[in-house]
């Protein structure tokens, strides 16, 4: 492996699992930060021996110095915080939603400071964007209005804040990325999962019912990792935020897709749009990382079940 060494935030849950699957295929060093023991994600896509070249270390967010502690102790270069409680978790619970989403994210920042990271890429979401029928164009731009209408949506644009001041006062430099509807092997929890779950559905032959419909950016898991590996990777100043765009279709064409590889199975979906905009550009992202993976949704959708098929057959799900 060479000098580089990752610090991730989040590793347990769907993007986290599938960044840390890339750096390891990739041989560079990897120290996974959550509180979660709970390892099936990875263990889903990643094998034994995969495993073993990752260290592990358990930890909470909100805990100030056992997040720096980890940081200096793992002789990060690069840091991708990931760790966030979803949209639902963060209506459930507001107090701790803000604890892990916003003082977990001042943490990592602090963190860096005292490691000595340059550079902090994160997650923020397609949520600080308001509903669609507040902007005058269907594709929102990276700098259109911030107008979140949830608290996890609040939270991330705090997240944009931390980082634009963290820039200002202590020149540690960010990138934040807006992901859409991730879909993909790992993804079974949060408010646009269900687009997977009835993938895997389809996998076991079962009907699935989507619990949202309308336009939504839907981006498949892989090609979301890469794209935060990428980011991480380069050098850069300043903290700047970019809009991802992946596949901006009707949910009508996620059940189309999933029919196109098992037509057994009935897949439905509600009318109801998600309170977000139908899609975002990406052209700054482009700009800045030039080639970014952009996987066809139909090839998406088939290489999820297909996944989740060997999966079932090895007995995983």
């Amino acid at each position: 492996m060479n000098q580089n060494h990752f610090f991730i935030t989040g590793a347990m849950g769907c993007i986290g699992a599938w960044v840390v699957k890339n750096l390891v295929e990739k041989e560079l060093a990897v120290t996974v930060f959550d509180i979660s023991p709970n390892r099936s994600r990875l263990e889903l896509i990643m094998d034994e021996s995969q495993l073993q070249q990752v260290a592990f270390v358990r930890g909470d967010l909100t805990d100030t110095d056992h997040v720096k502690r980890s940081i200096v102790e793992s002789a990060a270069t690069h840091i991708i915080h990931l760790g966030a409680l979803q949209v639902p978790f963060c209506k459930d619970n507001p107090p701790k939603g803000a604890a892990v989403n916003v003082v977990g994210t001042t943490n990592i920042f602090e963190g860096a400071r005292e490691a000595g990271v340059e550079q902090v890429v994160f997650a923020s979401s397609v949520a600080v964007y308001g509903e669609s029928s507040l902007y005058s164009t269907e594709l929102l731009q990276h700098d259109s209005e911030l107008r979140p209408a949830t608290l996890y949506g609040v939270f991330k644009q705090a997240n944009e804040g931390t980082a634009a001041v963290y820039w200002q006062d202590h020149r540690i430099a960010s990138i934040g990325l807006r992901p859409y509807t991730v879909y993909g092997p790992g993804r079974d929890q949060g408010l646009t999962s269900t687009p997977t779950m009835a993938m895997l559905a389809a996998a076991k032959g079962e009907n699935y019912h989507i619990s949202f419909g309308g336009y939504n950016g839907f981006q498949f898991v892989d090609d979301i990792a890469k794209i935060f590996i990428q980011a991480a990777s380069i050098k850069k100043e300043g903290a700047d935020v970019y809009n991802i765009r992946g596949a901006v279709v009707h949910v009508d064409d996620i059940v189309r897709a999933i029919n196109a590889v098992e037509p057994s199975v009935t897949i439905t979906s509600e009318d109801t749009s998600l309170p977000f905009p139908k899609g975002q550009t990406d052209a700054e992202l482009r700009n800045l990382l030039g080639n970014i993976p952009d996987t066809s949704l139909d090839h998406g959708v088939a290489q999820t079940i297909d996944h989740f098929r060997n999966a079932i057959a090895l007995g995983q799900i």
